[in-house]
């Protein structure tokens, strides 16, 4: 009866460390992912979303060694920084955008005032 319990938690422990396994892989490309946004939507040419874009490859890069150094648990919370870095330079680099695009508009809309005049 006691080795039952002892093979069930054995059991338990390698599920988990299984789970944990992969915690990083799929954060890995979770910040992947955002990173690639990022550098879609236009991040590197707004300074604050470049500064940003760039702190999430340096810890996706610090993320990587960690994980061949076999250090997952702190990996994946370096992915979500990472994650979260890439995540804040997509919405810099869409507020400018946007801002931009207002601009832009609003221009027209004076340009075209003043030729109805």
């Amino acid at each position: 009866m006691r080795n039952i319990g002892v093979i069930g938690a054995l059991g338990l422990m390698g599920a988990l460390a299984g789970c944990a396994a992969e915690v990083p892989a799929e954060r890995l490309q979770t910040s992947s992912a955002a990173i690639r946004g990022a550098e879609e939507v236009g991040a590197p040419r707004v300074p604050q979303a470049a500064l940003h874009l760039q702190l999430a490859k340096e810890q996706a890069e610090k993320a990587q060694k960690m994980i061949a150094a076999g250090d997952r648990e702190q990996a994946a919370m370096v992915l979500l920084r990472a994650e979260a870095d890439a995540n804040l330079a997509i919405a810099l680099a869409r507020v400018t955008n946007e801002q931009h695009e207002a601009e832009v508009a609003a221009q027209k809309v004076r340009d075209l005032k003043a030729t109805n005049k």
